[in-house]
Protein backbone atom coordinates (compact mmCIF):
# COMPACT_ATOMS: atom_id res chain seq x y z
CA UNK A 1 0.00 0.00 0.00
CA UNK A 2 1.50 3.35 -1.04
CA UNK A 3 1.90 6.32 1.27
CA UNK A 4 -0.82 8.22 -0.59
CA UNK A 5 -3.21 5.27 -0.19
CA UNK A 6 -2.43 5.07 3.53
CA UNK A 7 -3.07 8.81 3.86
CA UNK A 8 -6.39 8.54 2.03
CA UNK A 9 -7.47 5.61 4.17
CA UNK A 10 -6.39 7.34 7.38
CA UNK A 11 -8.23 10.50 6.32
CA UNK A 12 -11.37 8.54 5.52
CA UNK A 13 -11.09 6.75 8.85
CA UNK A 14 -10.76 10.09 10.63
CA UNK A 15 -13.83 11.42 8.82
CA UNK A 16 -15.94 8.40 9.72
CA UNK A 17 -14.65 8.53 13.29
CA UNK A 18 -15.60 12.19 13.56
CA UNK A 19 -19.13 11.41 12.36
CA UNK A 20 -19.30 8.48 14.76
CA UNK A 21 -18.15 10.57 17.70
CA UNK A 22 -20.63 13.31 16.77
CA UNK A 23 -23.43 10.78 17.04
CA UNK A 24 -22.04 9.30 20.27
CA UNK A 25 -21.65 12.62 21.99
CA UNK A 26 -25.02 13.86 20.74
CA UNK A 27 -26.80 10.75 22.03
CA UNK A 28 -24.93 10.95 25.33
CA UNK A 29 -25.78 14.65 25.50
CA UNK A 30 -29.49 13.90 25.10
CA UNK A 31 -29.30 10.92 27.43
CA UNK A 32 -27.72 12.95 30.24
CA UNK A 33 -30.24 15.75 29.77
CA UNK A 34 -33.02 13.17 29.97
CA UNK A 35 -31.74 11.26 32.98
CA UNK A 36 -31.16 14.50 34.92
CA UNK A 37 -34.95 14.77 35.13
CA UNK A 38 -35.41 11.26 36.55
CA UNK A 39 -32.43 10.30 38.75
CA UNK A 40 -30.47 12.04 41.48
CA UNK A 41 -27.18 13.82 40.91
CA UNK A 42 -25.60 11.41 43.42
CA UNK A 43 -26.55 8.43 41.24
CA UNK A 44 -25.14 10.19 38.17
CA UNK A 45 -21.94 10.92 40.09
CA UNK A 46 -21.42 7.26 41.04
CA UNK A 47 -22.16 6.02 37.49
CA UNK A 48 -20.29 8.63 35.49
CA UNK A 49 -17.29 8.92 37.78
CA UNK A 50 -16.69 5.83 39.88
CA UNK A 51 -18.16 2.99 37.79
CA UNK A 52 -17.08 4.47 34.47
CA UNK A 53 -13.58 4.86 35.92
CA UNK A 54 -13.57 1.17 36.84
CA UNK A 55 -14.54 0.20 33.29
CA UNK A 56 -12.18 2.60 31.51
CA UNK A 57 -9.23 1.63 33.73
CA UNK A 58 -9.79 -2.08 33.16
CA UNK A 59 -10.16 -1.75 29.40
CA UNK A 60 -7.35 0.77 28.91
CA UNK A 61 -4.75 -1.15 30.92
CA UNK A 62 -5.74 -4.41 29.20
CA UNK A 63 -5.64 -3.33 25.58
CA UNK A 64 -4.06 0.08 24.91
CA UNK A 65 -0.45 -1.19 24.82
CA UNK A 66 -1.42 -4.07 22.51
CA UNK A 67 -3.22 -1.70 20.15
CA UNK A 68 -0.32 0.70 19.82
CA UNK A 69 2.26 -2.04 19.34
CA UNK A 70 0.25 -4.17 16.90
CA UNK A 71 -0.73 -1.19 14.76
CA UNK A 72 2.85 0.08 14.48
CA UNK A 73 4.87 -0.51 11.33
CA UNK A 74 3.86 -2.37 8.22
CA UNK A 75 0.72 -4.48 8.32
CA UNK A 76 -0.83 -6.96 5.96
CA UNK A 77 1.20 -9.76 4.42
CA UNK A 78 4.53 -8.31 5.60
CA UNK A 79 3.97 -9.56 9.12
CA UNK A 80 2.66 -12.77 10.63
CA UNK A 81 -0.89 -11.95 11.60
CA UNK A 82 -1.20 -15.33 13.28
CA UNK A 83 1.44 -14.21 15.78
CA UNK A 84 -0.31 -10.86 16.19
CA UNK A 85 -3.65 -12.58 16.86
CA UNK A 86 -1.99 -14.82 19.46
CA UNK A 87 -0.57 -11.77 21.20
CA UNK A 88 -3.88 -9.90 21.12
CA UNK A 89 -5.76 -12.75 22.79
CA UNK A 90 -3.64 -12.11 25.90
CA UNK A 91 -5.84 -9.06 26.49
CA UNK A 92 -8.64 -11.34 27.73
CA UNK A 93 -6.83 -13.07 30.64
CA UNK A 94 -5.15 -9.76 31.42
CA UNK A 95 -8.61 -8.17 31.57
CA UNK A 96 -9.87 -10.89 33.92
CA UNK A 97 -6.90 -10.24 36.22
CA UNK A 98 -7.56 -6.48 36.24
CA UNK A 99 -11.28 -7.10 36.81
CA UNK A 100 -10.53 -9.11 39.95
CA UNK A 101 -7.96 -6.66 41.32
CA UNK A 102 -9.92 -3.49 40.55
CA UNK A 103 -13.21 -5.05 41.65
CA UNK A 104 -11.73 -5.78 45.08
CA UNK A 105 -10.51 -2.19 45.37
CA UNK A 106 -13.87 -0.72 44.31
CA UNK A 107 -15.83 -3.00 46.65
CA UNK A 108 -13.73 -3.03 49.82
CA UNK A 109 -11.24 -0.15 49.82
CA UNK A 110 -13.35 2.76 48.55
CA UNK A 111 -16.17 4.56 50.33
CA UNK A 112 -19.50 2.80 49.67
CA UNK A 113 -22.36 5.16 48.68
CA UNK A 114 -25.47 5.35 50.83
CA UNK A 115 -27.74 2.44 49.86
CA UNK A 116 -30.88 4.61 50.05
CA UNK A 117 -29.57 7.25 47.65
CA UNK A 118 -27.50 4.93 45.40
CA UNK A 119 -28.87 1.36 45.60
CA UNK A 120 -27.19 -1.84 44.33
CA UNK A 121 -23.60 -0.55 44.34
CA UNK A 122 -21.93 -3.96 44.86
CA UNK A 123 -23.61 -5.80 41.96
CA UNK A 124 -23.02 -2.78 39.72
CA UNK A 125 -19.25 -2.98 40.32
CA UNK A 126 -19.26 -6.65 39.31
CA UNK A 127 -21.36 -6.01 36.19
CA UNK A 128 -19.26 -3.06 35.00
CA UNK A 129 -16.09 -5.13 35.42
CA UNK A 130 -17.67 -8.01 33.53
CA UNK A 131 -18.69 -5.68 30.68
CA UNK A 132 -15.05 -4.60 30.32
CA UNK A 133 -13.87 -8.22 30.00
CA UNK A 134 -16.71 -8.89 27.55
CA UNK A 135 -15.56 -6.05 25.29
CA UNK A 136 -12.01 -7.44 25.21
CA UNK A 137 -13.30 -10.53 23.40
CA UNK A 138 -13.53 -8.40 20.27
CA UNK A 139 -10.03 -6.91 20.59
CA UNK A 140 -8.24 -9.12 17.98
CA UNK A 141 -11.04 -8.36 15.52
CA UNK A 142 -10.88 -4.63 16.26
CA UNK A 143 -7.14 -4.48 15.55
CA UNK A 144 -7.58 -6.46 12.33
CA UNK A 145 -10.30 -4.07 11.21
CA UNK A 146 -8.24 -0.97 12.05
CA UNK A 147 -5.06 -2.26 10.43
CA UNK A 148 -6.88 -3.08 7.20
CA UNK A 149 -9.00 0.08 7.21
CA UNK A 150 -12.45 -1.53 7.60
CA UNK A 151 -13.78 1.89 8.50
CA UNK A 152 -17.48 1.19 7.99
CA UNK A 153 -17.37 -1.79 10.34
CA UNK A 154 -16.38 0.37 13.28
CA UNK A 155 -19.03 2.95 12.47
CA UNK A 156 -21.82 0.38 12.17
CA UNK A 157 -20.78 -1.65 15.23
CA UNK A 158 -20.38 1.27 17.58
CA UNK A 159 -23.48 3.02 16.26
CA UNK A 160 -25.69 -0.03 16.86
CA UNK A 161 -24.14 -0.59 20.28
CA UNK A 162 -24.69 3.03 21.33
CA UNK A 163 -28.28 3.08 20.09
CA UNK A 164 -28.99 -0.14 22.00
CA UNK A 165 -27.40 1.30 25.17
CA UNK A 166 -29.42 4.51 24.98
CA UNK A 167 -32.65 2.61 24.31
CA UNK A 168 -32.17 0.32 27.32
CA UNK A 169 -31.27 3.27 29.56
CA UNK A 170 -34.33 5.31 28.56
CA UNK A 171 -36.75 2.39 28.98
CA UNK A 172 -35.38 1.39 32.38
CA UNK A 173 -35.14 4.97 33.69
CA UNK A 174 -38.82 5.53 32.83
CA UNK A 175 -40.30 2.18 33.82
CA UNK A 176 -37.88 0.76 36.42
CA UNK A 177 -36.51 3.78 38.25
CA UNK A 178 -36.16 1.83 41.50
CA UNK A 179 -33.52 -0.41 39.94
CA UNK A 180 -30.88 2.24 40.65
CA UNK A 181 -27.47 1.23 39.39
CA UNK A 182 -28.87 -1.91 37.74
CA UNK A 183 -30.24 0.40 35.01
CA UNK A 184 -26.82 1.63 33.92
CA UNK A 185 -25.14 -1.75 34.46
CA UNK A 186 -27.61 -3.47 32.15
CA UNK A 187 -27.23 -0.74 29.53
CA UNK A 188 -23.44 -1.05 29.60
CA UNK A 189 -23.58 -4.83 29.26
CA UNK A 190 -25.83 -4.40 26.21
CA UNK A 191 -23.35 -1.91 24.72
CA UNK A 192 -20.28 -4.15 25.01
CA UNK A 193 -22.31 -7.22 23.97
CA UNK A 194 -23.42 -5.51 20.76
CA UNK A 195 -19.82 -4.54 19.96
CA UNK A 196 -18.60 -8.12 20.29
CA UNK A 197 -21.57 -9.47 18.32
CA UNK A 198 -21.12 -7.04 15.41
CA UNK A 199 -17.39 -7.71 14.99
CA UNK A 200 -17.87 -11.46 15.32
CA UNK A 201 -20.71 -11.65 12.78
CA UNK A 202 -18.81 -9.47 10.30
CA UNK A 203 -15.61 -11.55 10.36
CA UNK A 204 -17.50 -14.86 10.27
CA UNK A 205 -19.24 -13.63 7.14
CA UNK A 206 -16.07 -12.08 5.70
CA UNK A 207 -13.95 -15.21 6.16
CA UNK A 208 -16.72 -17.73 5.54
CA UNK A 209 -17.85 -16.49 2.11
CA UNK A 210 -14.43 -16.22 0.41
CA UNK A 211 -14.37 -12.41 0.53
CA UNK A 212 -11.02 -12.59 2.32
CA UNK A 213 -9.42 -14.51 -0.57
CA UNK A 214 -10.64 -11.95 -3.09
CA UNK A 215 -9.06 -9.12 -1.12
CA UNK A 216 -5.78 -10.96 -0.33
CA UNK A 217 -6.57 -10.80 3.37
CA UNK A 218 -3.79 -12.40 5.49
CA UNK A 219 -6.26 -14.72 7.26
CA UNK A 220 -8.40 -17.11 5.23
CA UNK A 221 -10.38 -19.20 7.73
CA UNK A 222 -12.49 -18.49 10.79
CA UNK A 223 -10.23 -20.72 12.89
CA UNK A 224 -7.35 -18.34 12.12
CA UNK A 225 -9.01 -15.83 14.46
CA UNK A 226 -8.36 -18.14 17.41
CA UNK A 227 -4.96 -18.50 19.11
CA UNK A 228 -2.84 -21.28 17.64
CA UNK A 229 0.82 -21.97 16.88
CA UNK A 230 2.05 -22.25 13.30
CA UNK A 231 4.84 -24.62 12.33
CA UNK A 232 8.27 -23.07 12.13
CA UNK A 233 7.54 -19.79 13.92
CA UNK A 234 7.28 -18.65 17.56
CA UNK A 235 3.91 -18.34 19.22
CA UNK A 236 4.17 -14.52 19.17
CA UNK A 237 6.37 -11.93 17.48
CA UNK A 238 8.77 -11.08 20.28
CA UNK A 239 9.70 -7.71 18.76
CA UNK A 240 6.06 -6.65 18.93
CA UNK A 241 5.76 -8.22 22.39
CA UNK A 242 8.68 -6.16 23.72
CA UNK A 243 7.19 -3.00 22.20
CA UNK A 244 3.88 -3.92 23.86
CA UNK A 245 5.63 -4.16 27.20
CA UNK A 246 7.12 -0.69 26.72
CA UNK A 247 3.71 0.76 25.92
CA UNK A 248 2.18 -1.23 28.78
CA UNK A 249 4.47 0.44 31.32
CA UNK A 250 3.55 3.78 29.81
CA UNK A 251 -0.19 3.01 29.84
CA UNK A 252 -0.34 3.24 33.65
CA UNK A 253 0.96 6.77 33.54
CA UNK A 254 -1.12 7.86 30.57
CA UNK A 255 -4.27 6.54 32.25
CA UNK A 256 -3.52 8.58 35.37
CA UNK A 257 -3.06 11.70 33.24
CA UNK A 258 -6.19 10.99 31.20
CA UNK A 259 -8.50 10.15 34.10
CA UNK A 260 -6.56 11.89 36.85
CA UNK A 261 -9.40 13.99 38.18
CA UNK A 262 -11.64 10.93 38.50
CA UNK A 263 -8.94 9.10 40.45
CA UNK A 264 -8.55 12.05 42.79
CA UNK A 265 -12.32 12.29 43.26
CA UNK A 266 -12.63 8.53 43.77
CA UNK A 267 -9.70 7.87 46.10
CA UNK A 268 -9.30 11.16 47.97
CA UNK A 269 -12.99 12.11 48.40
CA UNK A 270 -12.38 15.80 47.68
CA UNK A 271 -15.94 16.19 46.30
CA UNK A 272 -19.23 14.64 47.38
CA UNK A 273 -21.00 12.23 45.04
CA UNK A 274 -23.47 15.00 44.13
CA UNK A 275 -20.69 17.47 43.32
CA UNK A 276 -18.93 14.75 41.33
CA UNK A 277 -22.11 14.34 39.28
CA UNK A 278 -22.29 18.08 38.51
CA UNK A 279 -18.58 18.24 37.65
CA UNK A 280 -18.83 15.22 35.37
CA UNK A 281 -21.85 16.61 33.50
CA UNK A 282 -20.06 19.91 32.92
CA UNK A 283 -16.88 18.04 31.98
CA UNK A 284 -18.74 15.92 29.42
CA UNK A 285 -20.45 18.96 27.97
CA UNK A 286 -17.16 20.84 27.73
CA UNK A 287 -15.29 17.95 26.18
CA UNK A 288 -17.96 17.11 23.59
CA UNK A 289 -16.30 18.89 20.68
CA UNK A 290 -12.82 17.86 21.83
CA UNK A 291 -13.76 14.19 21.84
CA UNK A 292 -15.73 13.95 18.63
CA UNK A 293 -13.21 15.96 16.59
CA UNK A 294 -9.77 15.75 18.16
CA UNK A 295 -9.75 12.15 19.43
CA UNK A 296 -10.76 10.57 16.08
CA UNK A 297 -8.13 12.66 14.29
CA UNK A 298 -5.49 11.56 16.81
CA UNK A 299 -6.42 7.85 16.54
CA UNK A 300 -6.63 7.81 12.75
CA UNK A 301 -3.47 9.79 12.02
CA UNK A 302 -1.47 7.83 14.59
CA UNK A 303 -2.10 4.87 12.28
CA UNK A 304 -0.96 6.98 9.30
CA UNK A 305 2.26 8.15 10.97
CA UNK A 306 2.98 4.66 12.35
CA UNK A 307 2.72 3.14 8.88
CA UNK A 308 4.63 5.86 7.01
CA UNK A 309 7.49 6.46 9.47
CA UNK A 310 10.11 3.88 10.36
CA UNK A 311 10.14 3.87 14.13
CA UNK A 312 13.36 5.05 15.77
CA UNK A 313 15.02 6.42 12.63
CA UNK A 314 15.91 10.05 12.03
CA UNK A 315 14.68 12.16 9.13
CA UNK A 316 17.66 11.41 6.93
CA UNK A 317 17.07 7.65 7.23
CA UNK A 318 13.42 7.88 6.15
CA UNK A 319 12.16 7.75 2.59
CA UNK A 320 12.15 11.33 1.35
CA UNK A 321 8.71 11.13 -0.30
CA UNK A 322 7.15 9.61 2.82
CA UNK A 323 8.83 12.17 5.04
CA UNK A 324 7.58 15.06 2.92
CA UNK A 325 4.00 13.83 3.13
CA UNK A 326 4.26 13.17 6.88
CA UNK A 327 5.67 16.65 7.54
CA UNK A 328 2.99 18.32 5.45
CA UNK A 329 0.22 16.33 7.16
CA UNK A 330 1.61 17.17 10.61
CA UNK A 331 1.74 20.88 9.80
CA UNK A 332 -1.83 20.92 8.45
CA UNK A 333 -3.14 18.91 11.40
CA UNK A 334 -1.53 21.30 13.86
CA UNK A 335 -3.06 24.26 12.07
CA UNK A 336 -6.47 22.56 11.93
CA UNK A 337 -6.69 21.70 15.62
CA UNK A 338 -5.24 25.07 16.63
CA UNK A 339 -7.89 26.99 14.69
CA UNK A 340 -10.71 24.81 16.03
CA UNK A 341 -9.34 25.09 19.57
CA UNK A 342 -9.10 28.89 19.39
CA UNK A 343 -12.68 29.14 18.13
CA UNK A 344 -13.94 26.92 20.97
CA UNK A 345 -11.98 28.92 23.55
CA UNK A 346 -13.27 32.29 22.33
CA UNK A 347 -16.95 31.37 22.00
CA UNK A 348 -17.01 28.88 24.87
CA UNK A 349 -16.15 31.60 27.34
CA UNK A 350 -19.12 33.83 26.44
CA UNK A 351 -21.71 31.08 25.94
CA UNK A 352 -21.01 28.73 28.88
CA UNK A 353 -23.75 30.18 31.09
CA UNK A 354 -26.37 29.99 28.33
CA UNK A 355 -25.40 26.44 27.36
CA UNK A 356 -25.71 25.13 30.92
CA UNK A 357 -28.98 26.95 31.49
CA UNK A 358 -30.50 25.39 28.38
CA UNK A 359 -29.08 21.96 29.15
CA UNK A 360 -29.82 21.45 32.82
CA UNK A 361 -31.60 24.55 34.09
CA UNK A 362 -30.68 26.16 37.39
CA UNK A 363 -29.16 22.87 38.63
CA UNK A 364 -26.17 23.47 36.32
CA UNK A 365 -26.22 27.20 35.49
CA UNK A 366 -26.17 28.35 39.11
CA UNK A 367 -23.12 28.04 41.31
CA UNK A 368 -19.82 26.85 39.91
CA UNK A 369 -21.14 25.34 36.66
CA UNK A 370 -20.49 28.28 34.28
CA UNK A 371 -17.02 28.87 35.73
CA UNK A 372 -16.15 25.20 35.20
CA UNK A 373 -17.24 25.29 31.57
CA UNK A 374 -15.37 28.54 30.87
CA UNK A 375 -12.16 27.03 32.20
CA UNK A 376 -12.77 23.90 30.19
CA UNK A 377 -13.13 25.90 26.97
CA UNK A 378 -9.56 27.11 27.52
CA UNK A 379 -8.41 23.58 28.32
CA UNK A 380 -9.81 22.37 24.98
CA UNK A 381 -7.17 24.36 23.12
CA UNK A 382 -4.40 22.50 24.95
CA UNK A 383 -6.14 19.17 24.39
CA UNK A 384 -6.27 19.88 20.66
CA UNK A 385 -2.56 20.58 20.25
CA UNK A 386 -1.44 17.77 22.56
CA UNK A 387 -3.41 15.10 20.71
CA UNK A 388 -1.72 15.76 17.38
CA UNK A 389 1.80 16.30 18.72
CA UNK A 390 1.72 13.12 20.81
CA UNK A 391 0.29 10.98 18.01
CA UNK A 392 3.31 11.93 15.86
CA UNK A 393 5.82 11.54 18.70
CA UNK A 394 4.56 8.09 19.72
CA UNK A 395 4.68 6.92 16.10
CA UNK A 396 8.25 8.18 15.58
CA UNK A 397 9.87 7.17 18.89
CA UNK A 398 12.09 4.12 19.14
CA UNK A 399 11.41 1.55 21.83
CA UNK A 400 14.26 3.00 23.90
CA UNK A 401 12.81 6.50 23.59
CA UNK A 402 9.40 5.20 24.63
CA UNK A 403 11.00 3.70 27.74
CA UNK A 404 12.69 7.01 28.55
CA UNK A 405 9.44 8.87 28.04
CA UNK A 406 7.88 6.62 30.67
CA UNK A 407 10.03 8.44 33.24
CA UNK A 408 8.69 11.77 31.97
CA UNK A 409 5.14 10.45 32.25
CA UNK A 410 5.86 9.27 35.80
CA UNK A 411 6.98 12.73 36.83
CA UNK A 412 3.94 14.29 35.15
CA UNK A 413 1.61 11.82 36.83
CA UNK A 414 2.97 12.55 40.30
CA UNK A 415 2.86 16.31 39.74
CA UNK A 416 -0.68 16.07 38.34
CA UNK A 417 -2.01 14.19 41.37
CA UNK A 418 -0.37 16.67 43.72
CA UNK A 419 -1.64 19.68 41.77
CA UNK A 420 -5.14 18.21 41.51
CA UNK A 421 -5.42 17.72 45.25
CA UNK A 422 -3.98 21.13 46.16
CA UNK A 423 -5.87 23.13 43.52
CA UNK A 424 -9.15 21.34 44.24
CA UNK A 425 -8.74 22.08 47.93
CA UNK A 426 -8.21 25.73 46.94
CA UNK A 427 -10.66 26.21 44.04
CA UNK A 428 -13.08 23.25 44.07
CA UNK A 429 -13.90 21.62 40.74
CA UNK A 430 -12.08 24.36 38.81
CA UNK A 431 -8.86 23.10 40.40
CA UNK A 432 -9.11 19.86 38.44
CA UNK A 433 -9.21 21.78 35.16
CA UNK A 434 -6.32 24.05 36.18
CA UNK A 435 -4.21 21.01 37.08
CA UNK A 436 -5.05 19.43 33.73
CA UNK A 437 -4.04 22.62 31.93
CA UNK A 438 -0.65 22.75 33.63
CA UNK A 439 0.13 19.11 32.94
CA UNK A 440 -1.10 19.31 29.35
CA UNK A 441 1.15 22.32 28.78
CA UNK A 442 4.12 20.29 30.04
CA UNK A 443 3.26 17.35 27.76
CA UNK A 444 2.94 19.69 24.79
CA UNK A 445 6.32 21.26 25.58
CA UNK A 446 7.98 17.85 25.61
CA UNK A 447 6.37 16.85 22.30
CA UNK A 448 7.26 20.16 20.64
CA UNK A 449 10.89 19.78 21.69
CA UNK A 450 10.98 16.26 20.23
CA UNK A 451 9.43 17.39 16.93
CA UNK A 452 11.78 20.39 16.74
CA UNK A 453 14.86 18.20 17.19
CA UNK A 454 13.44 15.59 14.81
CA UNK A 455 13.12 18.07 11.92
CA UNK A 456 15.92 20.42 13.03
CA UNK A 457 18.34 19.69 10.17
CA UNK A 458 15.75 19.02 7.48
CA UNK A 459 13.96 21.23 4.97
CA UNK A 460 10.58 20.70 6.69
CA UNK A 461 9.26 22.88 9.51
CA UNK A 462 5.87 21.42 10.49
CA UNK A 463 5.69 23.43 13.73
CA UNK A 464 4.78 26.44 11.58
CA UNK A 465 1.30 24.98 11.81
CA UNK A 466 1.08 26.51 15.30
CA UNK A 467 1.29 30.03 13.87
CA UNK A 468 -2.16 31.27 12.79
CA UNK A 469 -2.45 34.29 10.54
CA UNK A 470 -2.30 37.70 12.28
CA UNK A 471 -5.64 38.71 10.77
CA UNK A 472 -7.31 35.65 12.26
CA UNK A 473 -5.91 36.49 15.69
CA UNK A 474 -7.29 40.03 15.40
CA UNK A 475 -10.75 38.79 14.41
CA UNK A 476 -10.76 36.28 17.27
CA UNK A 477 -9.74 38.98 19.77
CA UNK A 478 -12.51 41.30 18.58
CA UNK A 479 -15.00 38.41 18.79
CA UNK A 480 -13.95 37.75 22.39
CA UNK A 481 -14.70 41.35 23.39
CA UNK A 482 -17.98 41.56 21.46
CA UNK A 483 -19.41 38.28 22.74
CA UNK A 484 -18.40 39.09 26.34
CA UNK A 485 -20.21 42.41 26.15
CA UNK A 486 -23.19 40.64 24.59
CA UNK A 487 -23.30 38.14 27.46
CA UNK A 488 -23.28 40.93 30.05
CA UNK A 489 -26.07 42.77 28.21
CA UNK A 490 -28.38 39.97 27.06
CA UNK A 491 -27.76 36.80 29.08
CA UNK A 492 -29.38 35.08 30.78
CA UNK A 493 -32.24 36.37 32.94
CA UNK A 494 -33.99 38.69 30.50
CA UNK A 495 -36.12 36.19 28.62
CA UNK A 496 -35.87 34.31 25.34
CA UNK A 497 -35.67 37.36 23.08
CA UNK A 498 -32.51 38.61 24.76
CA UNK A 499 -31.07 35.11 24.71
CA UNK A 500 -31.70 34.91 20.97
CA UNK A 501 -30.02 38.30 20.54
CA UNK A 502 -26.96 36.93 22.37
CA UNK A 503 -26.94 33.88 20.09
CA UNK A 504 -27.31 36.14 17.05
CA UNK A 505 -24.29 38.23 18.06
CA UNK A 506 -22.24 35.05 18.44
CA UNK A 507 -23.43 33.77 15.07
CA UNK A 508 -22.29 36.94 13.30
CA UNK A 509 -18.91 36.86 15.04
CA UNK A 510 -18.46 33.18 14.17
CA UNK A 511 -19.27 33.93 10.53
CA UNK A 512 -16.56 36.60 10.42
CA UNK A 513 -14.08 34.15 11.97
CA UNK A 514 -14.89 31.40 9.44
CA UNK A 515 -14.63 33.80 6.50
CA UNK A 516 -11.24 34.93 7.80
CA UNK A 517 -10.11 31.30 8.02
CA UNK A 518 -11.17 30.66 4.43
CA UNK A 519 -9.33 33.76 3.20
CA UNK A 520 -6.11 33.40 5.18
CA UNK A 521 -5.63 29.66 5.71
CA UNK A 522 -5.96 28.44 2.11
CA UNK A 523 -3.52 25.56 2.55
CA UNK A 524 -5.49 24.27 5.52
CA UNK A 525 -8.78 24.51 3.64
CA UNK A 526 -7.30 22.53 0.76
CA UNK A 527 -6.10 19.82 3.18
CA UNK A 528 -9.54 19.54 4.78
CA UNK A 529 -11.29 19.39 1.41
CA UNK A 530 -9.05 16.73 -0.07
CA UNK A 531 -8.20 14.57 2.95
CA UNK A 532 -10.80 14.91 5.71
CA UNK A 533 -14.03 15.11 3.72
CA UNK A 534 -14.73 11.80 1.93
CA UNK A 535 -16.96 13.36 -0.71
CA UNK A 536 -14.13 15.69 -1.79
CA UNK A 537 -11.66 12.82 -1.70
CA UNK A 538 -13.84 10.81 -4.06
CA UNK A 539 -13.94 13.70 -6.51
CA UNK A 540 -10.16 13.81 -6.69
CA UNK A 541 -9.53 10.06 -7.06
Amino acid sequence: MSTQDILKNASTLASYNVLLQVMFRFLTFLLNAFTLRFVSKELIGVVNVRLTLLYSTLVFLSREAFRRACLSGESGTNRSWRQVINLLWLTVPLGVLWAILLGCVWLWLLEVPDAQTVPHYGPAVVLFAFSGVQELLAEPLWVLAQAHMFVRLKVIAESLAMIAKCSVTVVLVVFARDWGLYIFSAAHLVYTGFLVLCYTVYFIRFLGFNEAAKKTFPLQHIRDLLPCKADGEPLVDWTVARLTWSFFKQSFLKQILTEGERYVMTFLNVLSFGDQGIYDIVNNLGSMVARFIFLPIEESFYIFFAKVLERGRDVESQKKEDMAIAAEVLECLLKLVLVIGLIITVFGYAYSHLALDLYGGALLSSGSGPGLLRCYSCYVLLLAVNGVTECFVFAAMSQQEVDKYNLVMLALSVSFLFLSYMLTWWAGGVGFILANCLNMALRISHSLLYIHHYFQFSQWKPLRGLLPSPLLLVVLSVSTVVTSVSEAAFCCDGGWLLRMAHVGVGGVCLLFVLVTVFLTETRLIQFVRTQLLPRYRKKHT
